[in-house]
């Protein structure tokens, strides 16, 4: 039998133990179960070489806080994120890139967009760019002279509460977003049919600066109604060409989503200089904000 003051000590012990075996991280943008039963299954795993003697959940976690926050990887809290074995920054980056390099975030994000569809309001999309300053260069930079700095362009199609369905491969600055319009909606459009989302019947609102005849007729061929505003300053008057006001305020959904986009401060502005890890961050945000409203829901 312990003396009283002995058991104190041992009690002190295990509860030590105990906290430092069940510490939590210190941040986390998706709770453990939602990482490891949504995201974990579609990253591939070291078979042999390095393996990574941490938990892979928390290795995303620290993905996710570095996507959120938009801090540095070398001023990533690492010592904070991890329970048990502490990765060095670059431990953590090595597994970024390498999901980057096989194009496992959008590869992701296709299978999160097929399993959870029925979350989607398909009854219309919005369509739109957006100019992202480039701070450090790289790949598909130009000045675009209404933000008077370099900038990368993406296009983002949107259902109708504004989540992100797809988005284009972006292209420097300096192209209005019809450059190439066509085979970005191709690209846009086949991403959609691997995650089984259908196109034909679609109602797809756009501002004037998607108002060309090219654009109309493609959407038309493929069975997507356009509801573009007409760009008075192509001096088109085909009276065939009919604008639903109601449903056009509904891109305001879309503005929202620039926002929603904005909180994720690592792609507000692009540090990245290779248009492979730029892109995988979209990804990524696109696969978070999808996973939360879905939590949310079950959570009801």
């Amino acid at each position: 039998m312990y003396s009283n003051s002995v058991q104190i000590e041992l009690f002190i012990i295990l509860w030590a133990t105990k906290l430092i075996h069940n510490r939590q991280p210190m941040y986390a943008v998706l709770d453990k179960d939602t990482i490891k039963n949504e995201i974990l299954p579609h990253l591939s795993v070291a078979k042999r070489g390095f393996i990574s003697k941490s938990s892979l959940i928390e290795v995303v976690n620290a993905i996710l806080y570095k996507l959120k926050t938009g801090c540095q990887w070398a001023y990533l809290p690492v010592k904070e994120l991890f329970s048990g074995k502490v990765l060095k920054y670059g431990a953590v980056f090595h597994h970024y890139n390498k999901w980057s390099k096989n194009g496992e975030w959008k590869s992701l994000w296709l299978q999160l967009l097929d399993k959870h569809r029925s979350e989607l309001d398909m009854s219309s999309v919005d369509l739109d760019g957006s100019h992202t300053p480039a701070i450090r260069g790289g790949e598909e930079v130009g000045y675009q002279g209404r933000k008077r700095r370099k900038t990368t362009n993406a296009l983002y199609l949107t259902d109708r509460k504004g989540q992100p369905v797809v988005m284009s491969a972006p292209k420097s600055g300096e192209h209005h977003d019809t450059h190439n319009i066509i085979a970005a909606m191709q690209d846009m459009m086949a991403d959609m049919a691997k995650a089984n989302v259908r196109t034909d019947g679609l109602f797809l609102n756009a501002d004037a600066g998607f108002d060309c005849a090219a654009f109309r007729s493609f959407l038309k061929s493929h069975g997507v109604v356009a509801n573009i505003r007409i760009n008075k300053r192509n001096g088109t008057g085909n009276d065939s060409i009919v604008l639903d006001e109601l449903l056009y305020r509904e891109r305001y959904s879309i503005e929202r989503t620039n926002a929603w986009m904005d909180s994720f401060r690592t792609i507000l502005n692009r540090f990245d200089t290779t248009l492979r890890n730029w892109e995988s961050w979209n990804y990524i945000a696109f696969s978070v904000m999808l996973l939360r409203k879905w939590v949310r829901k079950r959570k009801v």
